[in-house]
């Protein structure tokens, strides 16, 4: 029998493995940013007249001088423990998505179709994983306390034990507080991001037909280029969601009327730019975050279709 050329199709296997290790990368690389970030949204800085509001820099030497540099990566275990499925369903659903609005005679999604599975699929992980990981990691990442004191207990020890108060003492529903905000920010994120990535790679291909697969440092640069899109475009929802999700639930009062509270004191009593508290460091990891992301997923994603490809060679080999 003659040898197939053919690849066998991205499995959600493939998912799984490139878009977990990728993840974990990102977590790894940008934990930091993203704890500076957090801090700097749940910071009342700039409240009162004549008080500036604390610049990430500031933020980030504050929180090594007081509680260690280790203290930068708060919450890191809720990010790993999270990072797999998050990122197996985001390029899993997107690629559904994006087949469920492909034309039927070419196979290819149009760019208000790339745009749509792009919401569907940060709606899909907001919902079945972020949420709930980014309620505990906050929670974790607002505790002020020296990792270098034995003797000062923080409320929450690690992940597991957040998990386990937060349920037990506010009940299931809390890993949930602001799961609209948050699928709204990763609706918008991913949309932006995606649409941007998948264009900008058709255009790095229009200008090197010659190449089959862009060579790493360009997947890079145009995960930077797509990861920036988003944060700049949602900003204010992303600061609210980070002071609900830090708050307890007041008994008799919806989730609506709390974003409402939060975003009505924040306009009030800090000013416009408290919504866009924490964008320099959020644009810092997450821009860099995705090109990470996009370079490691691509490049394992390739490894398993040609591990998979040369298998599948085998079997048709005489």
């Amino acid at each position: 029998m003659s040898r197939s050329t053919d690849k066998k199709p991205v499995g959600f296997a493939t998912h799984i493995t490139a878009g977990g290790i990728a993840g974990a990368m990102e977590a790894l690389c940008c934990q930091p940013l993203d704890t500076i970030k957090v801090r700097m949204q749940l910071s009342r800085s700039g409240r009162l007249p004549g008080t500036k509001p604390r610049g990430f820099l500031e933020t980030g030497a504050m929180i090594v001088r007081r509680e260690t540099p280790l203290a930068l990566y708060k919450g890191l275990g809720a990010v790993l423990s999270g990072i797999v499925p998050k990122m197996a369903i985001r390029f899993a659903s997107f690629e559904k998505y994006k087949a469920w609005l492909s034309n039927k005679e070419t196979g290819k999604a149009g760019v208000g179709g790339v745009f749509i599975a792009g919401l569907g699929a940060g709606t899909t992980e907001a919902v079945v994983v972020v949420t709930p990981m980014e309620v505990v990691k906050i929670r974790l990442q607002a505790q002020q306390h020296s990792l270098a004191d034995p003797l000062e207990t923080p409320r929450y020890r690690n992940a597991g034990h957040a998990v386990y108060t937060i349920v037990r003492e506010e009940g299931f529903s809390a890993l949930y507080r602001g799961v609209s905000l948050t699928a709204l920010r990763q609706a918008t994120n991913q949309g932006a991001n995606f649409t941007v990535y998948q264009e900008l790679k058709k255009q790095a291909h229009k200008l090197q037909p010659s190449l089959t697969e862009l060579p790493s440092y360009q997947v890079m640069a145009i995960g930077l280029i797509s990861g920036a899109c988003g944060p700049f475009s949602n900003a204010p929802i992303d600061t609210i969601k980070t002071r609900l999700q830090k708050s307890t639930a007041e008994p008799g009062t919806s989730a609506w009327s709390r974003i409402n509270t939060i975003a009505t004191a924040m306009w009030r009593e800090e000013g416009f730019r408290s919504f866009y508290k924490g964008i320099t460091p959020r644009v810092l990891r997450v821009a860099p975050g995705q090109a990470v992301v996009f370079a490691v997923y691509e490049r394992v994603r390739r490894v398993i279709e040609s591990i998979s490809s040369e298998d599948m060679d085998d079997g048709y080999s005489e």
